[in-house]
């Protein structure tokens, strides 16, 4: 029987070995968090030497700042490509709700990466908050024009964005672990909630898309 350690190494490009690392680096990342990882354990995983994890990002806080400027982009331009088409508010709150959840479901290990630990100096910058913080952002250029065309104060929007997105971003974190529900439930009660409100809840809500 042939041992592991006589394996011959894959040979790759330099852009290959760097894709492999923040491939394996986004799987520990997300399993482990960024503490509990570890330059060995990223190392051996990618079967390289830990000199090379350093060559390539200059330690394990180089690589997790790349995973997760990856993963946030990747989920703002899901965020982007959702409200960017116009629509009731209804059907764009039902668009921003299912762009998490479709994320958490096809990306859970992404979503693990920006939502657990960080290491210090990273703190504000690059985390799940600020991408939430952007998100809102757009939902405010929406929610103020639909204000505004209302009557309401458009300046009301920021107000009303952050509330919205970050009611879906904390439902998101609990249905990370918490599958009771399938998608598409949690999804229309989110809406239910935000756009009819307690007083005139839906008791059998569902999606109108």
């Amino acid at each position: 029987m042939t041992s592991s350690t006589s394996r011959p190494r894959v040979r790759m490009t330099g852009a290959q070995r760097r894709q492999q690392l923040l491939d394996v680096g986004r799987e520990l990342f997300g399993q482990k968090g960024y503490e509990a990882a570890s330059i060995e354990e990223i190392a051996t995983r990618a079967d390289v030497s830990k000199p090379v994890v350093y060559e390539h990002f200059g330690g394990k806080e180089g690589l997790y700042a790349v995973v997760v400027d990856r993963e946030m982009q990747r989920l703002l331009d899901r965020f982007t490509s959702a409200l960017s088409t116009p629509g009731h508010p209804r059907e764009l709150l039902e668009r921003a709700a299912l762009v998490l959840l479709e994320y958490i479901e096809e990306d859970t290990e992404g979503f693990r990466v920006l939502t657990r630990d960080s290491p210090p100096v990273t703190s504000g910058v690059g985390t799940f908050s600020s991408l939430i913080g952007e998100v809102a952002r757009k939902v405010e250029h929406i929610l103020a024009g639909q204000f505004d065309e209302r009557g309401y104060d458009p300046r009301l929007a920021e107000l009303y964005s952050q509330a919205l997105v970050g009611m879906v971003a904390l439902v998101g974190q609990w249905w990370l672990d918490n599958r009771s529900l399938g998608k598409q439930d949690v999804a229309a009660h989110l809406v239910n909630l935000a756009y009819n409100g307690l007083a005139h809840l839906d008791p059998q809500p569902g999606l109108t898309a």
